[in-house]
């Protein structure tokens, strides 16, 4: 009895597509990791920690910047707004620093640090001192208030995704006092 091909050809069609979109989505993340990890590596650079926190800066920032792109990704299911993302994210990266710390003989800030300054969001204080200089130059009470609402919701937003960073890095430190304080005893730089 032959086989009709045309009904199972929307089987390997739906699992071409499952692949391709999976695919594309790792693609995504690791390109993502790379530029953020690329990133920390530059900014552990300006304060000079050892050499031997560069790849711990890079390994974190990567991983925390993934988990933000993953948690805002529609691919993935329903996504989170930037703040609490970055939330989870930065806590993720606070903790990772305060794990690493001992092994790297450094304070979790040194690894930290770097690892959140790709995160910062430029885009949203780029936007804010955009919409106040429009706000200055606006001739009509219409634009004004369309500029005023791109600066309040822009900076409102900016100031939210900082805090969060802060606050959400911080508290590993705080939540493991014992790992976080004990990284630096009996270290041999």
């Amino acid at each position: 009895m032959p086989v009709d091909r045309a009904v199972f050809s929307h089987v390997s069609d739906e699992g071409g597509d499952v692949l391709r979109k999976f695919r594309s989505m790792w693609e995504k993340i690791l390109q993502d990791a790379l530029f953020a990890a690329i990133a920390a590596i530059g900014f552990a650079a300006i304060s000079r920690p050892p050499a031997r926190a560069y790849v711990y800066c890079a390994a974190i920032a990567a991983i925390g910047h993934s988990i933000r792109f993953v948690l805002m990704s529609p691919d993935c299911g329903s996504p989170l707004h930037i703040v609490p993302a970055t939330l989870i994210a930065s806590f993720a990266v606070g903790l990772l620093a305060v794990i690493f710390s001992p092994i790297v003989r450094t304070p979790p800030e040194t690894c930290f640090f770097p690892a959140l300054l790709p995160m910062i969001p430029g885009m949203y204080a780029y936007r804010t001192f955009g919409a106040a200089a429009m706000c200055v130059l606006s001739a009509s009470q219409e634009e004004f208030s369309r500029c005023f609402y791109l600066f309040a919701s822009n900076s409102f937003t900016c100031i939210c995704l900082l805090l969060c960073m802060a606050v959400g890095a911080t508290l590993p430190v705080f939540m493991f006092k014992k790992i976080s304080f004990r990284a630096t005893r009996n270290a041999t730089h």
